[in-house]
C-alpha cells in the first residue's frame, strides 16, 4: 500500500500574491527598473551572445530594452520552462515569493543549455527590516503578541549556497543596497502596495490592523530610524545571482597542492609557518 504523504506547507499565498499584483501601480515599480539596470550591467560584462533566453517574472512591462527576444514565463510554482531549451534565464523580482526557492532554481537549471547562464535578482538580506521591527514592537505592546506581517528574507550566503544545490557551476551572489525614504508610515505602505509587495504569507492574520497599531509601529519607526529631516528610511536589499550550467569548456578550481609557484614569492614577502 502506497504511504499517503503530508502535503509541504506553503509560506506564501499564491493566490493573495495574483490578487496584490493585480492592483499594480507602474510608477512604484523603480526597484524593478533598479533591477533591471543591474541585469543589463552584469549581461555587458558577459563576453557572450545570447541567442534564445527566457525571463521569469512576475511583469515583462519594462523588460523589452534589456531582453527584447525573451519569452516572457510566470513566476508560478512549476514554471512553463522546456529542458535545455535556453542559453539564458533571468530571474526577475520574484524568488523571494516562492515557497520552494531550490525548486525554482533547479527548474532554471533544467531549462539551460550546456554552458547557459542564470541571472537572478530579488529581494533579501536586510529588506524592510525597519518595517519589520516597528510593527513587532507596536504588536508586542498593544497586543501581547507577534503575528507574521513583514516576510522573511534570505541572506546573500544562503542564497549563494541554493545555487550549488541546484547543480550550477561557477556561482556568485552579491548584495546591492538601497534606502528609500518616506514622509510616513502610510507613504510607505501605499508605495508597498502599488509594486504588489505587500504581506502574503499563509499565516497572516486575515482581519484588519486597527489604525492604533499602525500608529503605534509609526511613532516607534520614527522614534527609532527617522532622518535629521523628518523623513521614514526604508531599506531595500537586491540580491544578485549569477550561475552557470556546467560545462566542460569552463574554467575549473585548481586542485589542492597543484600550484607551480609559492603565494610568499609572488608577494615578495618571507614565508612564516602556522604555529602548531
Amino acid at each position: 500500500m502506497t504511504q499517503a504523504t503530508t502535503p509541504r506547507p506553503q509560506l506564501f499565498d499564491r493566490r493573495a500574491i495574483a490578487a496584490h499584483r493585480s492592483r499594480l501601480t507602474p510608477q512604484a515599480l523603480f526597484l524593478h527598473d533598479i533591477a533591471r539596470d543591474e541585469i543589463e550591467d552584469r549581461l555587458s560584462m558577459v563576453n557572450r551572445s545570447f541567442t534564445n533566453p527566457a525571463l521569469v517574472a512576475p511583469f515583462a512591462e519594462g523588460w523589452e530594452r534589456c531582453l527584447p527576444d525573451a519569452r516572457h514565463v510566470a513566476d508560478d510554482e512549476t514554471l512553463d520552462l522546456a529542458v535545455g531549451a535556453h542559453d539564458l534565464v533571468v530571474h526577475a523580482m520574484s524568488l523571494h515569493w516562492a515557497n520552494d526557492p531550490v525548486g525554482q532554481l533547479i527548474q532554471c537549471h533544467r531549462a539551460l543549455s550546456e554552458d547557459g547562464l542564470l541571472l537572478v535578482v530579488m529581494l533579501g538580506g536586510q529588506t524592510l527590516h525597519e518595517l519589520r521591527s516597528a510593527l513587532a514592537t507596536a504588536e508586542t505592546r498593544l497586543l501581547g503578541g507577534l503575528s507574521p506581517r513583514v516576510a522573511p528574507m534570505a541572506e546573500v550566503r544562503d542564497l549563494g549556497a541554493l545555487l550549488q544545490r541546484a547543480g550550477f557551476a561557477l556561482p556568485v551572489a552579491d548584495v546591492v543596497p538601497l534606502t528609500a525614504k518616506y514622509r510616513d508610515l502610510q507613504h510607505l505602505m501605499h508605495e508597498l502596495r502599488g509594486m504588489g509587495e505587500t504581506n502574503a504569507m499563509t499565516e497572516r492574520q486575515r482581519i484588519t490592523p486597527s489604525r492604533r497599531l499602525f500608529a503605534e509601529a509609526e511613532e516607534i519607526y520614527r522614534d527609532t530610524y527617522a532622518t535629521a529631516d523628518g523623513l521614514l528610511p526604508a531599506t531595500f536589499e537586491l540580491i544578485c545571482l549569477t550561475g552557470w550550467s556546467p560545462s566542460e569548456t569552463q574554467q575549473k578550481p585548481l586542485r589542492p597542492g597543484s600550484a607551480k609557484a609559492r603565494l610568499a614569492d609572488a608577494l615578495k614577502v618571507p614565508e612564516t609557518p602556522l604555529p602548531k
